[in-house]
């Protein structure tokens, strides 16, 4: 994609279908008159009054206990620099994201057009009565030091300047952890800091905290080395100067153990880093072009521990880590501050949670047969989604030791199951799924390429790698619609039809009658099926000249599910093939199974769409815990109809034991875990969360999953195809782009998953 698309997708992301990036929605019933009255006026008068005795209650009668205000006057905007207060706005809301997604936390954010450092000051103190607490971002040094100091001295709630503290508590939590692998202590190391900037000091900072000693430690700023013989230093930067003789990085690297930078991009070379000490510690964490890269780094010395800010590479230092979960332990415990011995709190849960055993969602979305805490593991995964179960309560348990906490936690473990029922509806799903694809991408057909919705969706895989894209369809028009998107990337079309596919469209129909004639297929018959390009697709995939294939997208399904079955056919143990999809609701994600082949199965089909279904979980790294549905509950009507359900269950008891399905349930005693426990307690789903519904029959399958779809606009993956012997997968008639996006990547993951098995 070339930079002027790049950019105008990015300005349209932001712009439709509203602009902007979060918004306010009512938490509080408002249909009738009667709760209008409750919301507004007279209702409204009784918690003002409430709050007016004591203004605590206004963390009891309003948002206020999770509300965070994002503030910002844009002098240090990304790398954009001093952009002013409205230029910087997306980002703040970018941000309100991050901390709903993560934390489930929710934003205002304020942008202050002023550089002015007490009228800043003044703009905070006046609106923070509004907010259980305020992230400053994005306010340039050394005006960042000051504005932070004031505010966490003048206000009562919890403070923070994520730019400063942010990078400095992951990276902090990384260098714990490479200098205990590497058997060194922080105490006696060297340690080289690139940079000077508000980042740059209170990483410095908060290493000292943690042991490391002021005079081994060696900072530059863009003029070199900080010396105490230079003139006009800031008070932060004289804090770091140093009175040896050096005056270049080249000369600073001698020997050092570990280096850090927060600067710019290509500044250490091969020959610096061979001049530091055995086991060298490098944090490239320039953004988004590391200081030095990382395959140069790790090229160059084999004893190295490397961490960076990019997510394509081992060792992320991703502040994403950090600032939700903070807050949401400050919230927690309505904190009045979010002082030192929090910080250090988060630091030591996050080293300490890299060492414990990674579930096996994380490993599923990084590649990994397993990531085990070494070398190129020092800290968790952004995705990983024991954070928040993890650093909240060790923010919190802080906030409480140190006596800024003013509602202290009592259950903990009643607390730890609040933070995990707040992940909710946050798409992590979906992006385990394409950064999975994306580490062994495959060669995935789009049947309908000349189909401008299809060849978008090919576009955007093709440009993230999630997968290699070969387009099926007319030439001319697929060419036409490629410039018409700016699509200039150079990939395969095929055009089934066409003269210059003759030899290989007769060579796959030889195949294929080959494989049916004693089924009633001619050879002319064969190859005049294969100028079909659901026909052909099926073959590239069948003759390995193609790992995946997606199509369905203008066609009915069972149109396209036909030549699926009769050229890839079963996969081994497979009986019958079966679809699920997958929606993301505000519970989380939930599996449905069978939405598009089985009219009517049978106990023992209902059985077997089970297996496959819990297989297909396994698959997102997810444990599958599912709920056989009917319109009874165990046993509370006769009829065929529910007793099929209970003789699948039955048989599932006997001949699969270790799979975490009951039933039959209705739907709402499958969903709602109190009701669930509280009158069928013996049920083997009792204190479990379901993520998984087998419907009883196509009609009760497909009519819910789209009726969630539609009424909540929920994400929808699918449907998934299980029982193939190769990855094919059909779309719905009409899929979105970001449908067909999401399949390919299932598609892909199929592909590798299915590889392995060979």
């Amino acid at each position: 994609m070339s930079k002027e698309s790049k950019r105008r997708e990015a300005l349209i992301y932001h712009a439709k279908p509203n602009p902007g990036k979060i918004k306010v929605v009512p938490t509080k019933r408002y249909a009738t008159q009667r709760d209008l009255s409750l919301a507004y006026s007279p209702g409204v008068a009784e918690p003002c009054l409430e709050i007016e005795k004591d203004k605590a209650n206004a963390y009891k009668y309003t948002a206020k206990g999770n509300l965070v205000a994002v503030i910002s006057n844009g002098t240090a905007v990304l790398g954009l620099g001093n952009i002013g207060p409205e230029a910087s706005k997306p980002v703040m809301e970018g941000k309100g994201l991050l901390f709903k997604i993560f934390a489930d936390i929710d934003v205002f954010d304020i942008e202050v057009d002023t550089e002015n450092v007490e009228e800043f000051i003044q703009t905070v103190k006046n609106i923070a009565p509004t907010f259980g607490g305020i992230n400053l971002e994005d306010i340039k040094a050394p005006e960042a030091f000051e504005i932070e100091r004031r505010l966490k001295e003048e206000l009562d709630i919890p403070v923070m300047h994520d730019d400063q503290h942010g990078t400095a508590i992951i990276s902090a939590a990384a260098l714990l952890n490479a200098l205990e692998i590497i058997e060194k202590n922080i105490e006696d190391v060297t340690i080289v800091i690139s940079g000077a900037g508000a980042a740059a000091i209170s990483c410095t900072r908060l290493y000292q905290s943690f042991g490391a000693k002021r005079d081994n430690i060696v900072m530059l700023d863009s003029k070199g080395v900080i010396r105490k013989d230079r003139d006009n230093l800031t008070s932060q930067k004289a804090e770091y100067a140093t009175s040896r003789d050096i005056t270049t990085l080249e000369d600073a690297m001698e020997n050092a153990d570990v280096f850090i930078g927060l600067s710019t991009s290509d500044i250490v070379t091969p020959e610096m880093l061979k001049t530091m000490a055995k086991d060298p510690i490098v944090f490239a964490m320039a953004n988004p072009d590391p200081e030095i890269a990382y395959q140069l780094a790790v090229d160059t010395r084999d004893d190295i521990i490397m961490a960076t800010g990019r997510s394509d590479h081992p060792n992320q230092v991703n502040n994403v880590l950090g600032f939700p979960f903070i807050f949401r332990g400050a919230l927690d415990v309505r904190a009045t501050a979010i002082n030192e011995e929090m910080k250090k709190a988060a630091v030591i849960a996050l080293a300490d949670l890299a060492k414990e055993p990674v579930p096996e969602q994380v490993n599923v979305a990084y590649g990994e047969t397993r990531l085990t805490f070494g070398r190129d593991y020092i800290i968790p995964k952004p995705f990983d989604p024991r954070l928040i179960g993890v650093v909240p309560p060790a923010v919190a348990k802080a906030a409480m030791d140190s006596g800024v906490a003013t509602e202290p936690i009592e259950d903990w473990d009643k607390y730890e199951q609040h933070l995990l029922q707040r992940l909710g509806n946050d798409n992590k799903l979906v992006r385990l799924l394409h950064s999975r694809a994306k580490l062994n991408p495959k060669r995935v057909v789009f049947a309908e390429a000349d189909q401008l919705t299809v060849l978008k969706a090919a576009q955007i895989v093709h440009e993230e790698g999630i997968a290699i894209p070969i387009l099926l369809g007319r030439r001319d028009k697929i060419e036409k619609l490629k410039e018409e998107i700016e699509f200039d990337a150079d990939v395969e079309i095929i055009d089934p039809k066409s003269d210059e596919q003759e030899e290989t469209k007769n060579a796959y129909a030889d195949i294929y009658w080959g494989q049916s004639k004693r089924r009633g297929i001619t050879q002319l018959t064969a190859r005049k099926l294969l100028r079909e390009r659901n026909y052909y697709a099926a073959m590239m995939v069948n003759e390995g000249d193609a790992d995946a294939l997606i199509s369905g997208f203008s066609r009915n399904y069972p149109t396209v599910v036909k030549p699926m079955l009769e050229l890839i056919g079963l996969d081994k143990g497979a009986t019958r093939i079966a679809t699920t999809n997958v929606l993301m609701t505000q519970r989380g994600s939930l599996f449905l199974s069978d939405t598009s082949i089985n009219i009517d199965p049978t106990s023992k089909d209902l059985a077997k769409i089970a297996q496959m279904t819990a297989t297909t979980v396994k698959m997102f790294g997810l444990e599958p815990v599912m709920a056989m549905i009917s319109y009874s509950n165990f046993g509370s009507s006769n009829n065929e109809k529910a007793s099929k359900v209970r003789q699948a269950v039955s048989y599932l008891h006997r001949f699969y034991p270790s799979l975490i399905v009951d039933g039959e349930f209705q739907t709402d005693f499958a969903l709602n875990n109190e009701m669930r426990q509280d009158i069928f307690p013996f049920s083997k789903l009792a204190g479990r969360k379901v993520n998984t519904l087998i419907f009883p029959n196509l009609d009760a399958a497909n009519i819910t999953y789209k009726l969630l779809k539609e009424l909540n606009k929920a994400e929808n993956i699918g449907p998934i195809m299980m029982g193939l012997k190769k990855p094919a997968h059909i779309l719905q008639l009409d899929a979105s782009v970001d449908e067909i996006v999401n399949m390919a990547a299932i598609a892909v993951i199929d592909a590798q998953k299915k590889q392995k098995r060979v």
